[in-house]
């Protein structure tokens, strides 16, 4: 298996759904600034409260800090994978192609049939696979706005080791 594109196949899910990820990153990221500044601990304002009252019995001291500091490192992290997803979304509602140009390139081509939203298509391991290409970011390249009737075959190229990472090749049509 490929590690680009096992990449491109996690990069194309923000993408493939730009709307959605617009909105979840965007409002998770208050939760996760929050989460990852220095006193977002939990408990850690009552702490402070009794330690400036006196009243800090000695098994409620503090053992450390580093269970605060990874609990910190790890909501920047996922702080950091949403503000890429923001703008991997926002990329691909704009209509840039983030992953659709690599797919194009590598993918393996086959038929399918587009029924309103959803692509059926079938492997050359012969599994078949029933995918979304959503409305607002759609899963057409090189033409985006190409228009395609539902009920039709199209050809659709996919990444041999990770189907779900598929486009619709708006410049063939199928013989």
């Amino acid at each position: 298996m490929n590690p680009l594109d096992t990449l491109i196949w996690l990069i194309n899910f923000p993408a493939s759904h730009g709307y959605a990820m617009v909105f979840i990153s965007a409002f998770s990221l208050f939760g996760l600034f929050a989460m990852s500044a220095s006193g977002a601990a939990p408990g850690g304002a009552l702490r402070r409260v009794r330690e400036r009252e006196g009243l800090l019995r000695p098994e409620d001291a503090p053992r450390g800090r580093v269970p605060q500091a990874v609990v910190r490192t790890v909501f920047r992290v996922l702080a950091i994978v949403m503000l890429a997803n923001l703008v991997i979304g926002i990329l691909s509602l704009t209509g840039v192609p983030v992953t659709r140009a690599y797919i194009h390139e590598h993918g393996q081509p086959t038929t399918a049939t587009k029924d309103g939203d959803w692509i059926t298509f079938t492997t050359t391991t012969g599994v078949e696979y029933t995918l979304e290409s959503n409305f607002f970011t759609p899963a057409v390249y090189p033409d985006r706005d190409a228009f395609l009737p539902s009920g039709e075959q199209v050809v659709v190229r996919y990444l041999p080791g990770h189907p779900q990472a598929f486009v619709i090749d708006s410049a063939q049509t199928p013989r």
